[in-house]
């Protein structure tokens, strides 16, 4: 009886052991939650800590007005050079890429026949001269008859159309420069038979190059001839100026577009033609726009938006300034309509006003209400025209 109370006993204690343990660890366990609790509380009070970002002021200003197209150059004038008659290539007088003046030789064709058809022309022409000459003496004296004399003279002329035909002929064998320009590659080589047509090399003229674009019909009334033309040859950041020199009078019915040219001085290293070039076609009215840094700008598939840095409304939860003293704004996000882009600015045609500050470095980690904290120290600074710098 008495091991049987002892036993119980010693259960007693260990169980009174265990609600002890049980209870304290409760208590401390109360005690984090509470704390946690209550710094979610502060938190909740404090609100999100601020982001750091770098803001730039929506600014007032007036830009030209231009037509944005997409062109290729051509040359004042082009030509493939080609014979017009048939024969075999008896020499070659020019290299590829030369420059050539106008009318002069580049390529002979094999006239030895013709030539010698000719030489027997001259001979017959130069014998019915002669003979010409003493009837004309025998004429005189009444030795022939005028009768006799008309059929000499006949002989004459058409001895002279004989060899004028057969030279003309010859001269048909020579491919000349039609006008000076440089050259292109060589077709053809010695010894080649040459069918009517056949291309020997093209030919571009120097002084001067067209640049063929197309615009939409909507913008044709504002488009005259003699407006300025910016150029920009792909690859490069040159810019080229000339002026529209000529419009289409008919508009193409499949694109409702107008092919438009323009023309352009010949610079030092010439643009070839078919290249690919930048059109702008400066128009003569300007535009008030409201300009901001193309990094403020964020493209979302429901729109553009930017965010507009404000003060913070009085009673808004979260801190009203950092440790250090600077004061904490709000970033709301205002969706916005664009317009034209000049380098490192955008057009902003509805959504902000001018003098209005917009997050231009770090807006892609807002959201719309989120603190923000303006620091400015450090950021690029924006240009209308861009200069890039070689590495």
């Amino acid at each position: 009886m008495a091991t049987t109370h002892g036993r119980w006993k010693t259960y007693l204690l260990v169980v009174s052991g265990l609600l002890v343990v049980v209870g304290l660890l409760a208590g401390i366990k109360g005690a984090q939650i509470g704390k946690l609790i209550g710094m979610g509380k502060q938190f909740q009070a404090s609100g999100p800590p601020p982001e750091t970002v770098s803001t730039s002021v929506a600014q007032a200003e007036t830009w030209e007005t231009t037509v944005s197209a997409v062109g290729s150059i051509s040359g004042l004038r082009s030509v493939n050079v080609s014979n017009e008659v048939p024969g075999t290539i008896s020499k070659i007088r020019f290299e590829s890429g030369q420059i050539v003046r106008e009318g002069q030789v580049l390529v002979e064709l094999d006239s030895g026949v013709e030539r010698a058809q000719m030489a027997s022309a001259d001979a017959r022409r130069d014998l019915a001269e002669r003979t010409l000459k003493r009837s004309k003496v025998l004429a005189g004296g009444n030795a022939i008859s005028p009768s006799q004399l008309d059929e000499v003279d006949a002989q004459l002329k058409s001895a002279t159309t004989d060899a004028g035909a057969l030279r003309a002929q010859v001269e048909r064998k020579v491919i000349r420069a039609p006008f000076r320009g440089r050259l292109g590659i060589r077709a053809v080589n010695v010894g080649q038979y040459l069918t009517p047509g056949t291309m020997v090399t093209t030919l571009d003229s120097m002084g001067g190059t067209f640049v063929d674009f197309s615009l939409p019909q909507d913008g044709l009334a504002t488009i005259k001839v003699g407006l300025p033309v910016r150029v920009t040859i792909e690859g490069t950041t040159a810019q080229l100026t000339g002026t529209i020199s000529a419009i289409e009078p008919t508009i193409d019915p499949t694109t409702r577009n107008v092919k438009i040219r323009a023309a352009i001085p010949e610079p030092a290293n010439k643009p070839r033609p078919g290249m690919f070039v930048n059109v702008q076609v400066v128009q003569p009215t300007q535009q008030a726009v409201v300009a901001i840094p193309v990094t403020a700008l964020l493209h979302a598939s429901y729109g553009d938006s930017v965010f507009v840095v404000e003060d913070k409304p009085p009673g808004t939860p979260g801190m009203a300034q950092t440790p250090d003293g600077k004061p904490v704004k709000i970033a709301r996000q205002q969706f916005v309509r664009t317009g034209a882009a000049r380098g490192d600015f955008i057009a902003i045609t509805k959504g902000v006003t001018a003098g209005q500050q917009v997050v231009s470095a770090g807006a892609f980690k807002l959201r719309n209400k989120s603190p923000v904290v303006v620091d400015n120290s450090v950021q690029a600074k924006a240009q209308l025209a861009l200069e890039p710098q070689n590495r």
